[in-house]
């Protein structure tokens, strides 16, 4: 995460770099680490949720807060903010959980 680019130079010497390019890079890596901080809180809160569902005993709503956060879950693990498995791991654990709702 580079904020300074007196600093990101220091560090990674470019010989031959135009500083032009060097400062679209670092605009590209700022937005893209604000995407994925907004996805990641998104299926954050969407997973809190379902589980506040699930302590109640709410079974209906747990059903649907479990089809967003799958759905949000799945949209993460497209990008590189989350890898696949740990997505596919996440929904499993939650689908469980909701299942042993009505045991």
């Amino acid at each position: 995460m580079v904020y300074n680019i007196a600093v990101f130079l220091k560090k990674n010497v470019h010989l031959g770099e135009p500083l032009w390019r060097i400062t679209n890079h670092l605009k590209k890596e700022k937005k893209r680490r604000m995407t994925n901080k907004t996805k990641t809180a998104a299926s954050r809160t969407a997973v809190k949720a379902l589980r506040e569902a699930v302590a109640k005993g709410d079974a209906t709503t747990a059903k649907g807060l479990l089809i967003k956060a799958q759905s949000l879950l799945a949209k993460l693990a497209k990008s590189p903010a989350m890898k696949k498995q740990t997505a596919a791991r996440k929904t499993s654990r939650l689908t469980k959980l909701v299942a042993g709702i009505n045991k």
